[in-house]
């Protein structure tokens, strides 16, 4: 990846082995905790490929990576940066503003469409013996 490299030198920077994370998530937010739009744990989430023109912080660089090959949504973004989720959506907001992302509410699931009783027996059955 191009800039990771430096990326992964800024991050050593704020993290410690014994530690951990010396960042706290306030700080990451710039003591934020509402988005400036609303984002769903299921919002997915898509990089445009545009760098806002001004640096936003490591947490920043770390989402448009994380999302820059596939749609993500909040929740795994959440995960995989060690951020709770409301500020993950603070994050979020930032580069949609920024125009460096795009954002799609999940679909809704068809309440058509019937559940299917015997498959979810044979999904507990299957649970249970792995348990």
């Amino acid at each position: 990846m191009p800039g990771s490299e430096d990326a992964d030198a800024r991050d050593g920077m704020w993290l410690d082995e014994e530690a951990g994370r010396l960042v706290r998530p306030y700080t990451v937010s710039g003591g934020r905790t509402r988005p400036k739009a609303h984002f769903d744990l299921l919002t997915l989430v898509m990089a445009t490929g545009s760098r806002p023109k001004s640096y936003l912080g490591p947490d920043h660089d770390q989402i448009l990576d994380l999302c820059r090959a596939e749609p993500v949504s909040v929740a795994e973004l959440a995960a995989h940066i060690g951020q709770p989720a409301v500020i993950t959506k603070v994050l979020v907001s930032d580069l949609a503003e920024h125009k460096a992302l795009i954002t799609r509410a999940p679909h809704a699931i068809e309440a058509a469409i019937p559940t299917d009783r015997e498959t979810l027996e044979a999904v507990l059955r299957g649970l249970r013996k792995r348990l």
